[in-house]
């Protein structure tokens, strides 16, 4: 799966850097109201002087919080906000520091609560008109100098639109890179979640193909070498009572094992990547030629199949085929000597049904040895398909092995 390509965003370094150069810059305001205090150091007690003074007291006031704007919005923005306030209060005209107020406003909208970027907002429209009517109030004046009744609304109003649009602006754009920031989370969660799923269900179909393919093993492992050893115990006999069956035995041998060695080359090619010249799975009509490798090894086995050339799902035929050559291994493991069998497979009614029987010991051996393999991987591959599989002591002894899957 490719890999996320993230938005680019500041890092914590960049962020602190980002707010050292914004703080930065604004503090060069701070040494032009220092200069006007030391200018007017030699007059203590003037008017002007302690207006400077009060200036640069609110300058750094409303400047130096912005450094902690991004881990405490809230309680910067209180500060400035309360700067703000008492500039309202202490003196009657604005203050290039002022530009503090709509950074903060923008601050608690970011990276506060939706509910106090709307209470900054509201307190900063409250402060556009308040400020507006302490400004206005000290340059309203008629053309002799005095006081004009009333307020001149055709300059207060758009002076207050004016400063409610900082405020305003600022909020927007805050709650706007809130949001913005929270649908990316959001996209770059999913997009974890979904490559997480992904990765699991890789993992899942993964550990299902091993479990496959270790069912494939052990069914030809298992057929090949029962076949290979009851030809060899043949050919062993043969050799000392008759030679001239040697031959025939030890050909078996030797088909079988060239058969078993060619479909677990086929198994081991599913393993490595590209494909691989191989012959195809077995099919339904395979099995009889898996009756006549079980006959010529000398098993008495009676076999009703269907006709040639009957269409059925591949994995259907593979299953049935692997369930036949597995209760046949058994037969021939644990049934004993002298055993014989009997192959049922028939189609009809939209399900496939295999019986395997004999008259050996295999009930009696099966509860001996217990914890092979054989009758779970049928189980396995029978649930695969929807179908049922029924193993266990046949009627009037023996061993009896029914599976049922639906087409």
């Amino acid at each position: 799966m490719e890999e996320l390509v993230r938005p680019w965003r500041l890092g914590p370094r960049g962020r602190w850097w980002f707010d050292v150069l914004l703080a930065g810059t604004l503090f060069l305001i701070i040494p032009f109201y220092a200069i006007q205090v030391l200018l007017d150091g030699g007059a203590a007690k003037d008017v002007g002087s302690t207006s400077h003074v009060a200036d640069l007291v609110l300058v750094v006031v409303q400047l130096v919080p912005l450094l902690w704007r991004r881990r405490h919005p809230v309680i910067v923005y209180a500060i400035v906000a309360g700067a703000c306030g008492l500039q309202v209060l202490l003196i009657d005209y604005p203050l290039v520091s002022q530009v503090s107020y709509p950074i903060a406003v923008y601050s608690v909208a970011r990276y506060a609560s939706p509910r106090w970027g709307l209470a900054a907002l509201a307190v900063g429209l409250f402060g556009s008109v308040l400020g507006t009517h302490d400004w206005m109030s000290s340059v309203d004046t008629t053309s002799a100098g005095e006081p004009q009744d009333g307020i001149n609304w055709s300059t207060y109003v758009p002076v207050a639109l004016s400063l409610a649009t900082f405020p305003v602006a600022a909020w927007a754009l805050g709650a706007l890179a809130r949001t913005r920031t929270a649908y990316v989370d959001s996209l770059i969660q999913r997009n974890e979640q979904l490559r997480r799923e992904a990765e699991q269900r890789a993992e899942l179909g993964a550990t299902q193909e091993r479990a496959r393919i270790a069912r494939e093993m052990h069914d030809v492992v298992a057929h090949g070498l029962s076949v290979i050893v009851v030809q060899a115990d043949g050919a062993r006999y043969a050799a000392e009572q008759d030679p001239a069956l040697a031959p025939k035995a030890l050909e078996t041998v030797a088909q079988t094992a060239r058969e078993a060695l060619t479909e677990m080359r086929q198994l081991l090619g599913l393993l490595r990547d590209g494909d691989t010249l191989t012959r195809p799975q077995p099919r339904l009509g395979d099995i009889a030629t898996l009756v006549e490798e079980t006959r010529a090894g000398g098993m008495e086995l009676a076999a009703t199949l269907p006709e040639p050339g009957l269409a059925v799902p591949e994995g259907v035929a593979l299953t049935a085929y692997r369930v036949v050559q597995e209760a046949l291994s058994n037969v021939r493991k644990h049934a004993g000597p002298g055993a014989a069998a009997r192959v049922a497979v028939t189609a009809g009614s939209g399900s496939l049904e295999i019986e395997v029987t004999d008259d050996g010991r295999g009930a009696a051996a099966e509860a001996k040895e217990s914890g092979g393999l054989g009758l779970v991987g049928m189980e396995e591959r029978i649930s695969a398909h929807s179908g049922t599989l029924e193993t266990g002591p046949a009627p009037g002894g023996g061993f009896r092995v029914y599976a049922k899957m639906p087409l």
